[in-house]
């Protein structure tokens, strides 16, 4: 049990500073080529905090256990969404961008909703299904190339005193340092609550889920205190796309996925987590503390459910 803590303190160690690196070398990148913040964070930031998930869930469907691929994905989806942007309103107001806030949001609910019925209607996400994820993941790649394109910085915002080599290395050091630290909390995490007797859907959905999400939490935490505001926000919605669209639709084209029913409830509760957070921005077009706060209780409210189910 004490190798476990030290294990579990040491993956917290590499995640934060990992997250800092990587935060660093994408907003060097982005200001040097010109790319909005916003772009950065829903592609690099969001496809390499989200590689946790895509590591678990890839390599389930591998070993013939794609199971964990929903619970994983769905946990991770309302946990970024609820605790996660509801913790970085509460630090500072987050500014929503326009693009954001009338179609990625709507995408992201989108999509979910399109997990569900995939899931519903033959108990199981197939190949067919995969694919059809995986043309949507490549159309919202171009998407997010035409709006980079068409939202270039100023030169004055695009001043960045890092060399690109060493933004490039401050990126690799960060990704693999914020994988390595949540490995380490996610096995750690898992291993001390199955001392305690917890279930492994319970394990699925917040254990694990929380662990796959530490990048995402400091790394939006961190971006949001540096003034990154623009890659906070779009590394939460760039993420929780990419789950759903890379994560599930690659597993699915390795085996079929199983949906059960249970998890029915646990997608509407991360639809809701979409529809509150569009709800909280579309008025003042920023996620202020007030919502933040209704966020992390909404949370509460569901890891209490858990605890009773």
């Amino acid at each position: 049990m004490i190798l476990q803590i030290l294990l579990l303190c040491l993956g917290f160690v590499f995640l934060v500073k990992g997250a800092d690196f990587f935060v660093n070398g994408a907003a060097g990148i982005a200001a040097k080529l010109g790319i909005p913040q916003l772009i950065v964070g829903l592609t690099i930031v969001a496809m390499g905090t989200s590689l946790p998930e895509a590591a678990v869930s890839i390599t389930s469907g591998l070993k013939g256990n794609a199971g964990i691929t929903i619970g994983n994905v769905v946990g991770s989806n309302i946990m970024n969404v609820f605790v996660i942007l509801g913790i970085t309103a509460v630090i500072t107001n987050v500014a929503i961008q326009k693009s954001t806030l009338y179609y990625e949001i709507p995408f992201m609910i989108l999509v979910t909703f399109l997990m569900i019925f995939f899931g519903m209607t033959r108990q199981a996400v197939s190949f067919v299904e995969g694919v059809i994820f995986w043309i949507l993941f490549i159309a919202f790649l171009a998407y997010l190339f035409v709006m980079s394109k068409k939202n270039k910085v100023s030169e004055e915002e695009a001043q960045c005193d890092m060399s690109y080599l060493k933004c490039i290395i401050s990126i690799i050091a960060g990704g693999i340092m914020v994988v390595w630290g949540s490995d380490l909390v996610v096995d750690s995490a898992s291993a001390i609550a199955r001392t305690f007797g917890m279930s492994e859907r319970f394990i699925g959905l917040t254990i694990v889920a929380f662990g796959t999400s530490l990048p995402e939490l400091v790394t939006s935490v961190t971006a949001a205190k540096s003034g990154n505001v623009g890659i906070a926000i779009g590394n939460i919605v760039g993420s929780n796309i990419f789950n759903i669209l890379f994560v599930i639709g690659t597993t699915a084209l390795i085996c079929n996925v199983p949906f059960e029913s249970k998890f029915l409830v646990d997608s509407a509760v991360a639809v809701a987590a979409g529809v509150i957070l569009w709800l909280g921005t579309i008025k003042n077009k920023e996620l202020r503390r007030p919502c933040g706060i209704i966020m992390l209780l909404a949370y509460a409210g569901y890891f209490a459910y858990l605890c009773m189910n």
